[in-house]
């Protein structure tokens, strides 16, 4: 009876980006308390479940003060007497409760903050760490951090089409030295662009947003900081890239266009062969939405190409639900699919999208959302999952640092037992 749910309700409280998320509070009849927030995102597949906003003239639009209510009445009213460690049951029950395809009456995001809330309240009241309570005794391997150092599209205003360029320390021996690895580099490459009287301002997941003369240029000036802080490219530390391609893509199908670099109207083949170009000259090992989440064939034909060589991700085009990675796995269209727990709205769920890739040989990879907060959930999770890689920003703006301290903290605390390896 003591990890029974006694009390839930929520709080509007704000993301990194000054804008409205949830925080949601359970409390057992033992008297342990967890809070958990709900991330947002701004590079959103137009598949993801809701997160539900206001629409009213608070925060203009944005406020969550409807899914915090649902929290406190309808959710708290229907959990309230059950059992804290039946996460499957409780995460069904809201998934019930809501009735849509998208959780569009509740709201994602009052749903997965709730979720999140009585797993770190039963992990408490168990007094395990919450990696341990979700993953087991053998969650023991600390993920690669896949750190952005550069942003452009959506997260940034700049002349780089590209979302994300990321440092992958996969030669580090443990995750603190990879750690290290790509924070010197972080600040090598400011010291770069400094020089070069570029931008040192960072975009909204701490990455640099500088107007580069091309996306390649970009590029280029990764290589260099990676040389400069004494680490050898494709050895020490190799690159991953995002293109977000939706976000340039105005049909979400085939009609590209890569306004931002001022290179224009590609076709996917295009698209295709410059990530070629790329992947002969670069030293990359993951490439996230090379193509839009309409463009199957454009997938189909780089997983084709590329897929023996390099992680194909898919984000946007699967959104963690397994409804669309189990088509993706059928028609081979990546070989790794992006896990965010707010895309789909329950830890159950994103567990199960986990579990779908492992059976299939794919590849997953745990990812924040550009709109986060202080919580650490998403280090734990990661973890427990044994993915081996991580996305959560880069080497500056708290609420990623945080989620980089509580790895610290983890690798610390399994000792000799921690795992760390990019395979």
């Amino acid at each position: 009876m003591e990890t029974i749910i006694d009390e839930i309700y929520a709080l509007e409280i704000l993301d990194s980006r000054g804008n409205p998320t949830l925080r949601v509070y359970v409390e057992l009849l033992d008297g342990t308390k967890a809070y958990a927030s709900v991330p947002s995102g701004a590079s959103t597949g137009q598949n993801e479940a809701l997160e539900l906003r206001d629409n009213k003239k608070r925060y203009g639009g944005k406020g969550v003060l409807k899914a915090v209510n649902n929290v406190n009445t309808t959710i708290a009213n229907a959990l309230i007497g059950m059992d804290a460690t039946k996460q499957k049951d409780i995460d069904y029950s809201m998934i019930e409760l809501d009735g849509t395809e998208n959780k569009s009456k509740l709201g994602a995001n009052a749903i997965l903050g709730v979720s999140m809330a009585v797993a770190k309240a039963a992990a408490k009241s168990l007094n395990l760490p919450l990696y341990q309570y979700l993953g087991g005794t053998n969650a023991v391997r600390i993920p690669v951090p896949c750190m952005n150092i550069l942003n452009g599209g959506e997260h940034a205003d700049n002349s780089v089409d590209f979302q994300e360029f990321m440092l992958v320390p996969h030669g580090a021996p443990t995750f603190a030295e990879g750690l290290r690895y790509v924070a010197e580099t972080f600040h090598t490459l400011k010291g770069i662009l400094k020089k070069r009287k570029l931008a040192t301002s960072v975009g909204d997941e701490g990455g640099f947003a500088p107007n580069c003369e091309s996306n390649e240029a970009a590029i280029e000036l990764i290589i260099e900081g990676i040389k400069k802080a004494g680490y050898k490219p494709g050895k020490d530390l190799s690159i991953a890239v995002d293109n977000a391609a939706n976000s340039f893509c105005t049909n979400l199908k085939d009609n590209y266009n890569l306004i931002w670099s001022g290179k224009g109207k590609m076709t996917s083949d295009e698209i295709i062969d410059l990530a070629g170009e790329w992947l002969d000259k670069y030293p990359i090992i993951l490439w996230e939405d090379p193509l839009a989440e309409k463009d199957y064939k454009g997938f189909k034909k780089f997983t084709k190409k590329y897929g023996d060589k390099i992680e194909v991700v898919g984000d946007d085009i699967f959104v963690t639900n397994t409804k669309y990675i189990k088509d993706g796995i059928k028609k081979n269209l990546a070989n790794s699919c992006l896990i965010k727990l707010n895309q789909i709205g329950t830890v159950t769920e994103s567990i199960e999208a986990v579990r779908m890739c492992r059976d299939a040989g794919w590849r997953y990879f745990l990812s924040h959302r550009s709109g986060e907060t202080e919580d650490t959930f998403l280090a734990d999770f990661a973890v427990a999952m044994d993915g081996g890689h991580l996305k959560t920003g880069s080497a500056c703006r708290g609420e990623r640092i945080a989620k980089y301290n509580r790895l610290l903290e983890i690798e610390h605390e399994l000792g000799e037992r921690a795992e760390y390896r990019w395979d």
